[in-house]
């Protein structure tokens, strides 16, 4: 696979890097990555994937864009308000790179269209903040072989994942939690959700270039107002009613 002088110009810093270089390069405008969740994670997240070069972006979100999502998703503009999220986000991920391609999904995942969707890529990012949208998109990652990368926040609080195989996502969290939360219940530092997005776009990075190590099996977890980091290791669950047994 091939540069333009324009490709090679514009990735340049990723060319000399000697965890990536070409052949990393190279893996990157090949990969397909699916983003479910245009908000808070996902904005940010789709906006390095797609400055990072990875080829084929899907976006996923069947929501349009509010004066209240600009606090934080930081791929939309004041002129959007009332567009569809995948619709708005293509135009100006387009913008950003033109040599990528974008794929939009207009819907709601769930148990009757995860596993379909998702079957169309190498790799998933989940920053949706509804858990039965995390527990279908991780049983079809789960089912389809493919290496999901989730993030979540809250207030001032967030954390980032990597799940290939076992354990997966609901070893981590096996039922939907009584007292759930969302960030328009709660609010969240919009700051913060930069931090996570990010994050979760350096991992898919790494996963699909080789480069380091990833957090697979590990949950990292941080917390702005101290300013502090952990990491812990995600078990996997004997009982896991996806992966158990």
């Amino acid at each position: 696979m091939s540069f333009s002088d324009a490709e090679v110009e514009r990735y340049a810093r990723h060319l000399v890097l000697r965890e990536i270089g070409g052949p990393g390069q190279q893996k990157l405008k090949a990969a397909r990555v699916l983003v479910v969740g245009a908000g808070g994670l996902g904005a940010p997240a789709a906006l390095y994937l797609a400055a990072a070069g990875v080829g084929t972006l899907g976006l996923v979100d069947a929501d349009t864009v509010s004066l209240s999502n600009l606090q934080r998703q930081v791929l939309f503009a004041t002129a959007d308000t009332g567009r569809p999220k995948v619709e708005a986000a293509a135009e100006h991920l387009t913008a950003l790179n033109p040599h990528l391609t974008i794929e939009t999904h207009p819907v709601w995942l769930g148990e009757a269209n995860a596993r379909a969707v998702v079957s169309r890529y190498d790799l998933v990012l989940d920053g949706t903040d509804d858990f039965a949208t995390r527990f279908a998109v991780s049983d079809a990652c789960l089912a389809e072989g493919k290496t999901l990368v989730s993030g979540a926040l809250g207030r001032w609080t967030g954390q980032v994942g990597v799940f290939q195989g076992r354990p997966c996502y609901r070893c981590l969290v096996p039922e939907i939690p009584p007292d759930a939360e969302t960030c328009a219940m709660v609010g969240v530092v919009g700051a913060l959700a930069g931090v996570i997005g990010a994050m979760m776009a350096l991992e898919t990075v790494k996963v699909i270039t080789g480069a380091g190590h990833t957090l697979a099996g590990r949950l990292l977890i941080y917390d702005a107002l101290a300013a502090e980091t952990r990491t812990v290791r995600i078990g996997a669950d004997p009982a896991c009613p996806s992966c158990g047994g």
